[in-house]
């Protein structure tokens, strides 16, 4: 969470390392530089602006050509997991109607599964998030792949609506287990000139497979004997492949040297691995707990912002706007290509604007799409401000990968991205719940048992991109940087400094810690 300024110039081939103490007693005056430089840090400068673009191209995908096979492979199995993991999930909001139907129960009631599942996802982040940063990225991604197998297989095959609730309850526990995992396998062999771009690609595998759920619900379930069913059957089939691809893989190259540097360190303070991981936790605990509570309310609020605007919406144009099957899909295809693009572009902005400044255009720019996209029925205007509105929702969103990345201690990295991402779904769990009882308030006249889910959505949305603004603007940004524990300090090392010199010189930017400290420099 620290940000500790530098005078120096700053070279290509040059990381800086600086050092800070942990200080949990803060003064009045540090609390106040803390927050005046939210603000006076936002708006990049010039000078920041040509200095990232010494760093970061233009244009991004050249960039790319920095990865090698193996980080591309990694890259590409990390995205698979949470791509399927997107669909299995929307596999419910797609079929709401359908499910409901068949189990004689009421769109409300089926959205307490959806509820159910974002609930436990955290069990599943804290079990898998310890085991990816014990024991390796390789074997607990192939475990979580293997389990979604079993129970998308078993939902299939539900005859009764507790039993669907309590396969969506372990769905739940096993969906937790895997962005932590897919999001450190995915990024953190990268090199740092690809970071961002892939960031924003590998956050859009939540649109990407909400845009795959979408086709195959019409080439599948319209077409199948066994309705709905069947897109669960169907979705169990390509994790057995992701399964196979990373067992051939190699464990994580960064994963590998973290741990070959904690064991040094317990051979040369005489403890055993286990005790010495269990000290560091500790230290990052100590160190870092103001970051892991922001970092859990900062994703409560994006878990707002995608589930308050994608889960009800396939319900609203069917049953609110009597959309055909055909229509809706093209709306909602329409919906994830906007995500795809924003979260694309958006983080690769982010690159030279900076992480926090992005996400608040994007909050500035969803709230400007409200309107037309909660009260225009007609697809000639609905289609464009559903696009607009995905592509700033899953714009900011783009971010959210690196910038969590850059934010969380390299050690418990699998931890902390997936415990902060699935507390804050736990938190934003009832969104879609929240919406459908709201929206039984608000009846349409004429249209028995048909209620306004548009007007509805849209305050709702209104509320979580002004929450949304106000929290990220109030936290903090580690933009082309890695935070360490190590032997009781903390370390950062950045590759991008410039970010840093918006302002002659600051004590601090945090409530943590007091950088009366010794820089260094370390060559890369």
């Amino acid at each position: 969470m620290s940000e500790i300024a530098s005078s120096q110039e700053r070279t290509v081939n040059t990381v800086r390392v600086s050092t800070v103490k942990a200080q949990h007693h803060f003064t009045g005056a540090e609390v106040r530089h803390y927050f005046k430089t939210r603000f006076t840090q936002l708006i990049p400068t010039r000078k920041s602006i040509r200095e990232a673009r010494e760093q970061y191209p233009i244009n991004p995908f050249p960039a790319l050509k920095h990865m090698n096979w193996q980080q591309t492979q990694f890259f590409i199995v990390g995205f698979l997991a949470w791509t399927w993991d997107a669909l299995d999930f929307f596999a419910v909001s797609l079929n709401m109607s359908n499910i409901a139907k068949d189990m004689d129960k009421s769109i409300t009631d089926i959205s307490h599964a959806i509820t159910l599942v974002l609930l436990l996802r955290v069990v599943g982040a804290i079990i898998f998030g310890y085991l990816g940063d014990r024991y390796g990225r390789k074997y607990p991604y192939c475990v979580s792949m293997a389990l979604i197998v079993v129970i998308q297989i078993g939902t299939g095959f539900v005859k009764t609506f507790p039993a669907f609730l309590g396969c969506r309850a372990l769905f739940g526990i096993i969906m937790g287990s895997i962005f932590g995992i897919a999001n450190a396998t995915a990024l953190e062999n990268a090199p740092v000139e690809s970071k961002s771009i892939l960031s924003g690609i590998f956050q859009e595998g939540y649109a990407m497979g909400y845009l795959l759920g979408v086709i195959f619900q019409r080439a599948i379930v319209d077409n199948s004997p066994h309705g709905w069913r069947s897109l669960f059957w169907f979705s169990s089939g390509p994790p057995v492949l992701f399964i196979v691809w990373r067992l051939v893989l190699p464990e994580s190259g960064a994963y590998s040297r973290r741990k070959l540097e904690e064991k040094k360190l317990a051979e040369n303070s005489d403890k055993t691995v286990s005790s010495q991981f269990w000290h560091t936790t500790l230290l990052a605990l100590k160190a870092h707990w103001i970051t892991l509570i922001y970092l859990v309310i900062l994703m409560a609020m994006f878990n707002f912002s995608s589930h308050g605007s994608q889960d009800l919406f396939p319900t609203m144009l069917t049953n609110q706007y009597d959309y055909s099957s055909d229509a809706s899909t093209v709306t909602n295809s329409l919906a994830n290509i906007g995500a795809l693009v924003g979260g694309i572009i958006v983080a690769h902005v982010s690159s030279f604007i900076g992480r926090r400044f992005a996400i608040i255009l994007c909050c500035i720019g969803g709230g400007a799409m409200l309107y037309p996209w909660g009260f225009i029925e007609s697809p000639k205007g609905l289609n464009p401000s559903v696009f607009f509105l995905q592509f700033f929702v899953q714009g900011a969103w783009g971010v959210v990968p690196i910038h969590l990345t850059e934010l969380a201690p390299v050690e418990f990295r699998a931890f902390v991205t997936g415990v902060a991402y699935q507390m804050g779904n736990m938190i934003s769990s009832a969104s879609s719940t929240i919406e459908a009882s709201l929206g039984q308030r608000f009846p349409i006249e004429g249209k028995e048992g048909i209620y306004d889910y548009g007007k509805v959505m849209c305050i709702f949305m209104g509320c979580v991109f002004a929450g949304l603004l106000i929290t990220t603007l109030l936290g903090p940004e580690n933009k082309g940087g890695e935070v360490f524990v190590n032997e009781g300090r903390y370390e950062e090392t950045r590759g991008d400094v410039a970010a840093l010199e918006r302002s002659s010189e600051y004590a601090l930017d945090n409530f943590e810690f007091k950088p009366e400290v010794e820089q260094v420099e370390n060559k890369v």
